[in-house]
């Protein structure tokens, strides 16, 4: 039986809870062919070139693999590459966030912090506390049904969609044809339920997102139904499934340095880096899958060629040592963070602001109101899946809970000097 190779180690669920010393064995062959004929990226230069290549497709259809035929919903834009990615990215920023609509997003601060109190809230009383099932998951899927106008009975709905998708997008769960029709057909089953908000709000508007995307009267506007549909489908899913981790990444980060955690209670303007520099050091998405070489490429001193699969792994990339210095040092206050933890290009994550004002919510409130908190079990449980990395299970314990006035008016005490 041949040796796996050191990719092959990192799809490993065995290697889940540390895949950094592998990342670093990566490096050092930054493009490396695998013995199924995919390319491998790892070093941070050469993803960011190919990030930003437009040689490189996101589009599965451009797979020989595949059949072409799809039982689902229309590809969302992020995986389809220009111009209609670039068409459809339009029509879906305008009512969702900047620079079109920088109020939506920033203006749900308020409500998120509430949202994120009234969780902790539930959690009084008790020494033992899960921060992924009870404040991690519910936090971020709130607010995308929120921003997307899903009634509250119908979210729990979304928890068997979101893990059945989620799971299309391990690896190691099958072919990429394989993957890619199961992916499809969950995405018809989502596009049916949403295509009835969608009718709801055709026939009285409100001010959410899908309302926004069917008044739209902007250049190219209004989007067609299905996709629409396959952008709400997107949002839903992507919109909250990486903000769990994370979240959850953040959160076993300070527990593990709680200098930097006692920074945060003190220091309220320290979260905008901090969470930076979380995307930096333990980001919630490790690998692209989904990308293929549209012509032969040259790049480190080898040739892609055309057709062939390939996976960026951003990860790696975010703690190469040539581009950040003493990178597996989690580091707050680090200058010139320009990372990956939400991609580069023109497939930059769409959910970028939502995700980075719901941790910036949501790591303070959590270092303020948890007395003493420490983990359970370091490494905790985690996914199996190597892509979308993170805690399956954060059980930590705490002296006490604090009420959310308390840890409020210590906010306020302290804002004024940093301001």
């Amino acid at each position: 039986m041949a040796q796996a190779s050191v990719f092959e180690q990192i799809l490993d669920p065995a290697n889940r809870a540390d895949p950094y010393p592998l990342y670093a064995e990566l490096r050092k062959t930054p493009v490396a062919r695998e013995p199924d004929g995919s390319y491998v990226v790892s070093t941070y230069d050469e993803i960011v070139a190919l990030l930003h290549d437009r040689r490189v497709s996101s589009d599965p259809r451009s797979r020989p693999e595949l059949d072409g035929t799809s039982h689902g919903l229309p590809l969302p834009f992020i995986s389809r590459d220009p111009p209609e990615h670039d068409r459809l990215r339009e029509l879906a920023t305008r009512p969702f966030g900047p620079p079109c609509n920088p109020g939506r997003v920033e203006g749900m601060r308020p409500w998120l912090t509430g949202t994120a109190d009234d969780l902790i809230d539930n959690l009084a009383g008790r020494h033992r506390v899960e921060l992924v099932d009870d404040f991690a998951y519910p936090l971020p899927v709130t607010a995308i049904c929120r921003l997307l106008g899903v009634p509250r009975d119908d979210q729990p709905r979304f928890h068997h969609w979101a893990d059945a998708l989620v799971e299309t997008a391990d690896p190691t769960t099958g072919t990429f044809a394989d993957r890619q029709r199961r992916r499809d057909r969950i995405n018809a089953e989502l596009g049916g339920y949403l295509d009835g908000l969608a009718a709801a709000d055709a026939r009285q508007p409100g001010d959410d997102l899908i309302s926004g995307l069917l008044t739209d009267t902007g250049p190219h506007a209004p989007m067609a139904r299905a996709d629409l549909l396959s952008t709400c489908a997107l949002l839903l899913v992507a919109g909250h499934e990486t903000t769990v981790n994370l979240i959850a990444n953040g959160m076993l980060t300070l527990l593990r340095h709680p200098d930097v955690l006692d920074r945060l209670r003190r220091e309220p303007d320290l979260v905008v880096p901090l969470v930076e520099e979380v995307l930096r050091y333990e980001p919630p998405v490790h690998l692209l899958t989904s990308r293929s070489a549209l012509a032969d490429i040259d790049i480190a001193g080898t040739t892609i060629p055309r057709h062939a699969p390939i996976t960026l792994v951003l990860a790696a990339g975010n703690r190469d040592p040539a581009r950040f210095p003493d990178p597996d040092r989690f580091d707050p206050d680090r200058t010139d963070n320009v990372h990956l933890g939400f991609a580069s290009g023109i497939h930059y994550c769409f959910g970028a602001p939502l995700a980075r004002v719901e941790t910036q919510v949501a790591l303070p409130a959590l270092a303020h109101r948890l007395a003493h908190p420490r983990l359970v079990a370091d490494p905790p449980p985690y996914r199996p899946n190597p892509t979308l990395r993170g805690p399956r299970h954060l059980p930590v314990d705490v002296d006490a809970v604090a009420p959310a006035a308390e840890t409020a008016g210590r906010e306020r005490v302290l804002r004024p000097a940093h301001g």
